[in-house]
């Protein structure tokens, strides 16, 4: 696996890197948030709402839809699980980052091989935004045990508890949370705590690429 950058053509499939975003004052709230030996996972965060980019992001990225900035910050090499929602994610990071990544036109009977798989990197302050067809999970170190701080801007109420449903479709067995559908290696905490298993292959490590 070779890891490219977010500026290659190839990441054109997944997302983009916006621009005009003065991310300074979220950047500098997001370096006080905790950075553990793991991964930890923060839907929404108050003190990064009450900053001006909070409306930034609401009308000028998400059209006026309601939103949360939250934060997934630790350390991680590996891909695990992926996962999707019905519209884009932005991640805003603090120091350089990268994105394991899939699409979901790649799916077959909502399992992927995970050789499909893409390795990007994401520089230091950048802002991507990861199309709602992007396949992703836990961000990944850039550079061995340097960890990342990442800021996470989605739909207002986005992987918080899942709804209670009827399951109608196939699709139904991959939610997760509210706006997360989940597609799990079985060689995780996740397919032990109830999530589809999907992932076929080897589960991806960077370890020895970083």
């Amino acid at each position: 696996m070779e890891i490219l950058s977010v500026f290659d053509a190839e990441f054109k499939k997944y997302g983009r890197v916006l621009d005009g975003l003065d991310v300074t004052e979220l950047l500098s709230e997001l370096a006080k948030t905790e950075k553990p030996d793991g991964v930890v996972y923060k839907p929404s965060e108050p003190e990064f709402e009450k900053l001006a980019i909070f409306d930034v992001l609401k009308n000028n990225v998400y059209g006026g839809m309601p939103i949360q900035i939250g934060y997934c910050n630790g350390t991680n090499t590996k891909l695990n699980c992926v996962e999707y929602h019905r519209d884009s994610e932005i991640n805003i990071v603090l120091q350089d980052t990268v994105f394991l990544l899939g699409l979901q036109s790649d799916l077959e009977n909502y399992t992927l091989k995970t050789e499909t798989i893409k390795a990007f990197k994401a520089p230091a302050g950048s802002a991507v935004e990861l199309f709602a067809t992007a396949l992703h999970y836990a961000p990944c170190d850039a550079k061995k045990g340097d960890g990342f701080r990442v800021a996470v801007v989605l739909p207002r109420s986005t992987n918080t508890d899942k709804p209670q449903l009827t399951a109608i479709c196939d699709e139904d067995k991959l939610l997760f949370a509210k706006n997360k559908w989940l597609i799990a290696h079985k060689d995780t905490s996740e397919a032990q705590n109830g999530a589809f298993v999907g992932l076929i292959g080897e589960n991806i490590d960077i370890k020895d690429l970083i």
